[in-house]
């Protein structure tokens, strides 16, 4: 359809893709009509929409109040006040040209380095909070934040005279942000004023800040400071009555680990509904109530899903919850008390349909047991082709994940299905310091990076001695701390291992140090001010899997990101180098402008296709 747009005074078109393209940016004010669209292609502008028109545009580069706006998950926000006139957002702050050239005289030096938050959010540097009102066609950019947290995920409080933000300390520098739960932190309250008060400690690591819908309750994930970069956090709350009990902290399931969902909270503002990974499974919905004292432990349901979307719109029942993994089911949340009899409505069949998941529970030997963390096991999933003739042997892919705090879930992995419809079995470990084991789990591989978590892989990997797997045809691939245990294993396990594929994966920790937006990732204690000792950087090498180049035989695929700020690509071309020297079949893929995660997507598709065909060539098959 077209339309008169007065702003620019030109008609536009638009079709079924820009209004998909526009619909990744909606968002619903909290109770009315209008949807809000931000658009960052060329001018950054933002568009108020009803009834599927255009009502109007705020266009934010003629205004120059701000730089570009934060559309990342770390520090963006799009909240609407309760009035449905004003918008919160974060963007780039503006600043000058560069310092001075010296202390005296106006010269500036355009050549002054900027600090960012690191890898994925490397055009981030200044944020600021700034108030779109939207009948006015007005900007305002926030005053009152302290000087040294850069702030994000920004909402109202219910009056809409002043907002709660999360401020990151950034002194006395910056340290990657992305996939790092332990970074300094703190909750505050800023008023439209500049009047700002910090609501939580200033010694944690604070996200996910919820308003109850009635205004009264705020909740908050917290953790600790440097340390594992995801580990287990805790729930805290903000209440203006006093005589409200937190929840304690002794409760049955593995761990809260993820960001809480935008809309977390049940209508009746006593119940926060969210997920969060339990051993093998990412286990929803979880219920914690803040209507009881004291509180009772939450409800854990063990359907394996995912939250796909939560609506406080409808009649009651008041909250649809919709899952789509392996199966996609919905129901209506009950009213409270009566959680436990959710019931599930099936829309469709599993996703991955002509395959077997085996979900594996592990146990060290006795002689890799942790003597500070006795009794931890481990999980895998082991995925097989349920058509396979019989005596057929397959060959097995080990697929080892980073982090290494992340993990594998029960659920939909594509990498993983597509290789199962190639004929291959893959195998996924969640090695002790995956999530969803409990802290002593992540605590556990502290100091053991290279040892713990090798031999947690290689000893399901022994799978492939069953009737149903080729113990002659097995391969590894992993990315990023998972290319670094692929690294190991065909160093450690030469004779095992067939053939290697890795993304971005760390090959010397020791010369990781100087090169990573997360220095503090090399398992030492970690402060600002602190240099590494001759001793330490002995032992961060010796952990390497560099160390055991001269004995991998396994021809390896190498694909590195030339953006890569979190692992320096150099890391592969040492490793590259190496093979090299020594005549080891080595093939290596440059992708210039992707980062560390080759999320582009046609990186994707060729990073796919040649970890397939390598591990075809390599292993014979045709």
């Amino acid at each position: 359809w077209s339309q008169t747009e007065t702003v620019r005074g030109a008609r536009l078109h638009y079709s079924g893709c820009v209004r998909h393209h526009l619909a990744k940016f909606l968002h619903p004010p909290p109770y009315g009509a209008y949807l809000f669209a931000l658009n960052l292609i060329g001018s950054v502008h933002f568009q108020v929409w009803s009834n599927r028109c255009l009502k109007k545009i705020l266009d934010l580069s003629a205004l120059n109040k701000h730089g570009r706006v934060y559309e990342d998950a770390q520090f963006g926000c799009l909240a609407w006040s309760t009035c449905e006139n004003r918008l919160l957002y974060v963007a780039e702050g503006k600043r000058s040209i560069g310092e001075s050239y010296a202390s005296q005289g106006p010269r500036k030096d355009k050549s002054v380095y900027w600090e960012d938050w690191g890898e994925g959010l490397t055009s981030k540097s200044v944020p600021v909070l700034c108030v779109a009102d939207v009948a006015k066609g007005t900007v305002t950019v926030l005053q009152g934040v302290p000087s040294h947290v850069s702030p994000g995920q920004g909402l109202w409080a219910h009056d809409g005279e002043s907002v709660f933000f999360v401020g990151w300390w950034h002194e006395p520098f910056r340290l990657g942000l992305r996939f790092c739960s332990n970074r300094r932190s703190a909750l505050f309250c800023l008023d439209l004023e500049g009047n700002c008060e910090c609501l939580s400690g200033d010694t944690s690591s604070v996200s996910s800040p919820r308003l109850s819908p009635d205004g009264r309750y705020l909740v908050y994930l917290e953790g600790q400071v440097f340390g594992p970069h995801s580990q287990c956090l805790s729930m805290q709350q903000v209440s203006p009555q006093p005589d409200l009990q937190l929840p304690n902290s002794q409760t049955p399931f593995a761990g809260l680990y993820e960001a809480l969902p935008p809309r977390c909270w049940a209508s009746d503002s006593q119940r926060v509904v969210f997920s969060s990974a339990r051993r093998n499974w990412r286990v929803t919905p979880l219920y914690w109530s803040f209507r009881l004292t004291p509180p009772p432990p939450p409800y854990t349901g063990h359907l394996g899903y995912s939250p796909l979307y939560w609506s406080f719109r409808l009649p009651p029942p008041p909250i649809l919850v919709i899952y789509a993994l392996s199966l996609q089911v919905v129901a209506f949340l009950p009213l409270a008390g009566g959680e436990g009899e959710v019931s599930w409505d099936h829309l469709g069949e599993s996703c991955l349909l002509g395959a077997i998941v085996n979900v594996l529970d592990v146990s060290p030997t006795p002689q890799e047991e942790n003597p500070e963390y006795s009794g931890l096991d481990f999980g895998a999933l082991l995925v097989t082709s349920n058509h396979l003739p019989s005596r057929t042997k397959v060959p097995l892919v080990v697929f080892v994940h980073g982090g290494p705090h992340s993990q594998f879930f029960a659920e939909w992995n594509v990498t993983t299905a597509v290789l199962v419809k190639l004929g291959f079995a893959v195998l996924m470990v969640n090695y002790r310091g995956s999530t969803g084991f409990g802290q002593d789990s992540i605590l556990s591989l502290a100091g053991n990076i290279g040892s713990q978590d090798v031999k947690d892989v290689q000893v399901p990997s022994e799978l492939s001695k069953l009737l149903t797997l080729d113990p002659d045809k097995v391969v590894v691939m992993g990315g990023s701390h998972g290319g670094f245990l692929a690294c190991h294993l065909i160093g450690q396990f030469p004779d095992f291992y067939k053939a290697c594929a890795v993304r971005n994966p760390v090959i010397n920790a020791a010369t990781l140090l100087g090169t990573s937006d997360i220095v503090d990732c090399v398992g030492l204690q970690y402060s600002y001010d602190q240099l590494p000792t001759p001793e330490a950087l002995t032992t961060m090498l010796q952990k390497s899997p560099i160390t055991y180049a001269p004995q991998i035989k396994a021809p390896v695929l190498l694909m590195l990101g030339g953006k890569d700020r979190r692992v320096s690509p150099y890391q592969g071309l040492e490793l590259y180098r190496s093979l090299k020297s020594r005549g080891s079949p080595v093939r290596l893929l440059w992708f210039a402008e992707d980062a560390h995660s080759l999320a582009r997507v046609d990186t994707q598709a060729d990073c796919f296709l040649n970890v397939v065909l390598w591990f075809q060539q390599h292993l014979y098959l045709h």
